[in-house]
């Protein structure tokens, strides 16, 4: 059986680069889609549903895609500003 690598708490990123690669804008720009993706879906597929309690469910789930997505667009118009020295 192999061993998963442990998470080591030290090892965290304290706080965000300066700079963000290609590949992680990519990631960016995928994950922002996926979750507009899925709230536009969910929204569709609650009008379609009878059963007001399926209804608020999925509704939720979309609106929890929305916040994600909105939240990621936060971060993305607001970086981080350089410290002052």
């Amino acid at each position: 059986m192999q061993q998963q690598p442990q998470m080591n708490p030290q090892a965290a990123m304290p706080e965000p680069p300066q700079m963000v690669s290609m590949k992680d804008a990519m990631y960016f720009s995928d994950m922002m889609s996926w979750n507009l993706l899925a709230a536009k879906k969910a929204h569709f597929f609650a009008s379609q549903c009878r059963d007001p309690e399926v209804v608020q469910a999925i509704e939720r789930a979309g609106q929890m895609h929305q916040r994600h997505y909105e939240m990621m667009l936060r971060h993305l118009q607001n970086p981080p500003q350089p410290p002052v020295m």
